[in-house]
C-alpha cells in the first residue's frame, strides 16, 4: 500500500460527519400523478430537439469535490463563469454536474438559489447541465464545511459519494433522500436550462481497492433498491427533461449475461446513457448493443488518454453514430484527475506525460493544442 494511501486511511474516520435532518421540499414543481418512463417516440423526439450534445463531466478547478462546489463559502461563480466558457470555445453545449444530498438538508433554499445561479452562468454560455442525484464512487464519508487540501498526485483524493455509506448501510434512513430528490428535480422540473437528470452514479461501485474497507457490505444489493427509489422519486414530480441511469460494468451486450441492475437502468432510462474508458472497436460495440433499445444514447463518461480512450480515436464514433459525448474532466485542479487510477496504489511525483483526464491548465491553455484543435472541427460540423 502507498504512503499516500496509508496517509488518507488514518485521517478517514476523522472526516466522517453526517446530518440526518431533511429539509421540505418547495411547493414549486410539484405534480400530483407520477409519469411513466417516457415512450421512445417522445426520447427521439427530445434527441432532435437538443442535437448532439458535447461537453464534459464539470466541477471548478478550484473544488476538491462536490460539496467544495456548492457550499455557500466556496461557490466560486468567477471560476465557473471562465472555465464554462472555455467549455464554450470548444463547442460543448452540456456538462454533467454532481450535486450532494447534504447541501439540501443543510439549507435548501440556499442550495436551490445557488443551482440556479449556476444554470444563469451556463445558460450564458449556451451549455445545458445534466445534473446527477447521487454518487457512489470514491469517499463514502461525505462531510459538510471545510475540505482539506489535496493529497499531492492523488486521482480525486478529496471526491465523495452521496448518500455516503452511512446511510447506505441502513435502507430504512434511504426515506431522509426523498425530500431532496422531490425538492431538486421538481423545483427545476420544467426549466428549459436543465437538458436530462442523471439519477446515479455507479451505484454498485465499492472502490477497490481506495476505500472497500470503509463500505458497507450489502453496498451493490442496497444501492439497487436507491436507484429504484430515486426513479420512482423523480418521477413523482414529472419533470419535462428526461431521467437516466449508466451502466458501467459487466456486459450489457448479451442481454442473458446482463446484470440485473443494469438491466433496471437500461429499462428504467428515457435517453440510454453508459460509461466507457474503453477503445474504439470496443466503444463502437457497446452503441451496436444499445441501439437495439430504440432510444437516444449518450455516453456520459469517457477519455481516458493512456487507455486509447482519447478524443480523437472515440469523438468521430460518437459523432458518426450521433450518440452524445461527454468526457471526464474540463480543467485540471484540485480533482487531480490528469493523474491515473492507478496512482492510489503507485506513486506519482509529478505531473504525468500524458494525462488520464481534463483538457486545460487552470491558465486556460491545453494540456493538447492539437487536441483542442480536433474537437473544435468536430463541433462546428454540428
Amino acid at each position: 500500500m502507498s504512503t499516500r494511501l496509508k496517509q488518507l486511511l488514518l485521517v478517514l474516520p476523522l472526516l466522517f460527519a453526517a446530518t440526518s435532518s431533511v429539509a421540505q421540499s418547495p411547493p414549486r414543481g410539484q405534480a400530483t400523478q407520477s409519469r411513466g418512463v417516457w415512450p421512445k417516440a417522445r426520447a427521439l423526439a427530445w434527441a432532435d430537439t437538443v442535437g448532439w450534445l458535447v461537453g464534459s463531466n464539470f466541477a471548478p478547478s478550484t473544488a476538491i469535490n462536490q460539496l467544495e462546489m456548492w457550499q455557500a463559502a466556496t461557490f466560486d461563480a468567477r471560476t465557473i463563469d471562465r472555465e464554462l466558457g472555455w467549455a464554450e470555445s470548444l463547442g460543448f453545449t452540456t456538462m454533467r454536474v454532481f450535486l450532494h444530498h447534504m447541501l439540501w438538508q443543510q439549507d435548501s433554499i440556499g442550495f436551490l438559489n445557488r443551482i440556479d445561479r449556476f444554470l444563469a452562468i451556463a445558460d450564458r454560455h449556451h451549455i445545458r447541465p445534466m445534473f446527477l442525484l447521487f454518487d457512489a464512487v470514491w469517499d463514502p464519508l461525505p462531510h459538510l464545511g471545510r475540505h482539506r487540501a489535496p493529497i499531492p498526485h492523488l486521482h480525486n483524493s478529496g471526491w465523495v459519494q452521496s448518500p455516503g455509506a452511512a446511510i447506505m448501510a441502513d435502507t430504512a434512513r434511504f426515506r431522509e433522500l426523498r425530500g431532496y430528490v422531490r425538492g431538486v428535480v421538481g423545483h427545476f422540473a420544467h426549466d428549459r436550462r436543465i437538458v436530462a437528470w442523471d439519477m446515479f452514479n455507479e451505484p454498485d461501485n465499492v472502490n477497490r481497492p481506495a476505500y472497500l474497507a470503509y463500505e458497507p457490505i450489502d453496498k451493490p444489493a442496497h444501492a439497487f433498491v436507491l436507484l429504484r427509489k430515486a426513479f420512482a422519486w423523480a418521477r413523482e414530480v414529472n419533470p419535462s427533461q428526461p431521467l437516466t441511469a449508466a451502466p458501467w460494468k459487466g456486459d450489457w451486450v448479451d442481454p442473458a449475461r446482463m446484470l440485473p441492475i443494469t438491466a433496471y437502468m437500461l429499462d428504467s432510462s428515457d435517453v440510454i446513457t453508459f460509461h466507457s474508458y474503453d477503445d474504439s472497436a470496443q466503444v463502437d460495440r457497446l452503441v451496436t448493443a444499445l441501439e437495439r433499445y430504440g432510444r437516444p444514447i449518450i455516453c456520459s463518461e469517457y477519455m481516458a488518454r493512456p487507455r486509447g480512450s482519447t478524443f480523437q480515436n472515440i469523438l468521430p464514433i460518437f459523432s458518426r453514430r450521433h450518440v452524445g459525448a461527454i468526457n471526464w474532466g474540463l480543467v485540471s485542479g484540485k480533482t487531480q484527475t490528469i493523474y491515473p487510477w492507478d496512482s492510489w496504489n503507485r506513486e506519482y511525483t509529478a505531473e504525468p506525460a500524458v494525462w488520464f483526464h481534463d483538457v486545460f491548465r487552470r491558465d486556460g491553455t491545453p494540456f493538447d493544442s492539437a487536441e483542442v484543435a480536433f474537437i473544435r472541427t468536430l463541433t462546428r460540423r454540428r
